[in-house]
């Protein structure tokens, strides 16, 4: 498996972050200077993790494992995520020289801070408004390499595992952007699908009143997810804003580009899963068993010719659908909870 340099240097920042005193406690990590928190970090987790190193790599994954089950009971989807990248990361931990990356692992793999509020709601029926009340999270995982970044999830699925389980893969799908921001994830058990706009607008602002001490430019920066698009982070912002009592452009992104959003933002997703795709086929020579037709239009970077098969029906998918037909392919599939919608021509003989 190959792993960037980025993310091993995640690695062993998560653990200098955790175990050196360097920073005071209440100013945290100076995120500005992360070679100061590099320099040395060798010598300091030969020492610091020395209890950590004893027995096969085998045996202590096992014991990472057996930890985080004890501090974590229950949470199969966390659990799940973590033994994923713990068996995928083996080799690299075999490999390990004085960088101790399973014992870096061992500390990535806690959530700096696992934040719980309670968000009520109202909605609307024939009878009269009814409360509902649920529970708001946010876990702030990894800000080895900046401060907290990832979305917001308003889905009946969302738990406390789940939300840990996000939270722990954006540490590291963050990691290989190359910019300086750590890993986070947040949400509740809401689904905005056949709510008003006024009854969403209120789940949003009282999610906000309990998230909003806890993020900033500088600390945590949440974003979109699923059920979370460009409206419910405005009615977020909205109320950010009032609550803060000025304007702070930089503590959401997904906002509109009147609140100082991006203007590629919705479309971006889309467009640069549409990219990776391109090059994945390249790089892997997987067009050679294509005609030569359409062949040449993938070495060219275009779907000319292709049928291109698309799951979901969200921003992702659309913007992908969008950027695939501009560059000559054929959409031919959407697809939600519900259902899947083909434009597939199906022959008498299949019928």
């Amino acid at each position: 498996m190959f792993v960037s340099r980025t993310v091993r240097t995640s690695f062993l920042l998560a653990s200098n972050v955790f175990y050196c005193k360097q920073f005071p406690a209440q100013n945290g990590p100076d995120f500005n200077n992360p070679s100061s928190r590099y320099l040395g970090l060798t010598t300091r987790l030969s020492s610091t993790l020395a209890a950590m190193t004893k027995g096969s790599i085998e045996e202590r994954i096992d014991g990472v494992l057996s930890d985080l089950k004890g501090r974590h009971p229950g949470q199969e989807e966390f659990i799940q995520a973590v033994e994923e990248m713990l068996v995928s990361m083996k080799p690299l931990f075999e490999k390990q020289g004085e960088e101790d990356y399973l014992g870096a692992f061992n500390v990535i793999a806690e959530p700096e801070r696992v934040i719980k509020f309670r968000v009520q709601y109202p909605t609307f029926g024939p009878d009269g408004a009814e409360l509902h009340t649920t529970t708001g999270y946010r876990v702030q995982f990894n800000s080895a390499l900046g401060p907290y970044k990832g979305g917001l999830r308003f889905h009946p699925s969302v738990s406390e595992s789940i939300v840990k389980f996000l939270g722990f893969e954006q540490i590291f799908k963050n990691a290989l952007t190359n910019l300086p921001i750590g890993g986070g994830k947040g949400g509740c058990v809401f689904d905005p699908k056949g709510k008003s706009d006024s009854e969403v607008r209120m789940l949003c602002e009282h999610f906000m009143k309990g998230l909003y001490r806890h993020i900033g430019p500088n600390l945590d920066v949440p974003a979109g997810d699923i059920g979370v698009g460009g409206r419910e982070i405005g009615y977020m912002y909205g109320e950010y804003v009032r609550l803060r009592g000025q304007p702070d452009m930089g503590v959401l992104t997904g906002k509109s580009t009147d609140f100082g959003g991006s203007k590629l933002r919705p479309e971006a997703t889309g467009y640069g899963l549409v990219y990776i795709t391109l090059e994945a086929l390249k790089k892997y020579n997987h067009y050679r068993y294509l005609p030569e037709d359409r062949r040449a239009g993938v070495a060219e970077n275009c779907f000319k010719g292709l049928k291109v098969l698309i799951s979901g029906s969200g921003n992702v998918a659309q913007f992908a659908a969008e950027k695939v037909m501009e560059l000559g392919g054929n959409v031919c599939s959407f697809s939600d909870s519900t259902g899947t919608l083909t434009s597939l021509k199906v022959s008498a003989r299949s019928n």
